[in-house]
């Protein structure tokens, strides 16, 4: 059986959470559920990381603005990951050669991962925090019931990781107006303090002090 559809879905989970993948397959081979997971990815080191990994992002993803900060450094990891999953994977069956596998684990994981940051990006112009805790938990809960259905049912998640990932851009496209004036905002605030800490205090209102006559005193 063509490990395709395994390597798409991990690839669309890796934009999303690369850390959640390379440990659910770690431990779904380990576990022996599995046959098609490489031996690389069960290493307790590997685990061990992973899991460490995980638990960070679980954290920096439900805060606000400290999400966005999160993501755009994951830019690049995130699909270098999909890419090493979807290479490994493909090593690993024999059924689909490693470049091109690495090529689809990778641009998938950049795509999604472009939908989960500008997403991110509209969900912090939101005026309170819980929406961003919802938001990470239904991330966190939708890779690991994705990645745990495609160890069974691989053509079918990979359809449902097609559907969600089709979905997350159109829903980017209607987001991105939303997402340029909280950009615009933001940039226009740091440059309003950095306006005010270069202005420092006013040279025509001094303090007030002994000898000093307070404004609207003679």
């Amino acid at each position: 059986m063509s490990v395709l559809p395994l390597v798409f879905t991990s690839g669309w989970a890796s934009g999303i959470n690369a850390y959640a993948v390379v440990l659910l397959l770690g431990v779904f081979g380990a576990t022996g559920v599995s046959d098609d997971v490489p031996e690389s990815l069960q290493s307790p080191g590997v685990l061990v990381a992973a899991g460490v990994l995980f638990a960070c992002e679980a954290v920096a993803d439900k805060i606000p603005y400290v999400d966005s900060v999160w993501d755009a450094v994951h830019t690049v990891v995130r699909p270098l990951s999909g890419a090493w999953v979807g290479a490994l994977l493909a090593g690993q069956s024999g059924s689909l050669p490693d470049v091109a596998a690495g090529a689809i684990g990778g641009s998938t994981a950049l795509a999604s991962h472009a939908v989960k940051a500008g997403t991110r990006m509209a969900v912090n112009t939101s005026p309170e925090p819980f929406s961003n805790l919802i938001v990470s938990t239904a991330e966190d809960l939708g890779v690991g019931g994705v990645v745990s259905f495609a160890m069974f049912h691989p053509e079918a998640a990979a359809v449902i990781a097609g559907v969600l990932l089709l979905i997350g851009l159109v829903l980017l496209a209607f987001l991105a107006s939303r997402i340029r004036r909280f950009l615009r905002r933001r940039a226009q605030r740091r440059e309003e303090r950095r306006l005010a800490a270069a202005a420092g205090r006013p040279p025509d209102r001094p303090p007030a002090g002994p000898g000093r006559p307070r404004d609207g005193w003679p």
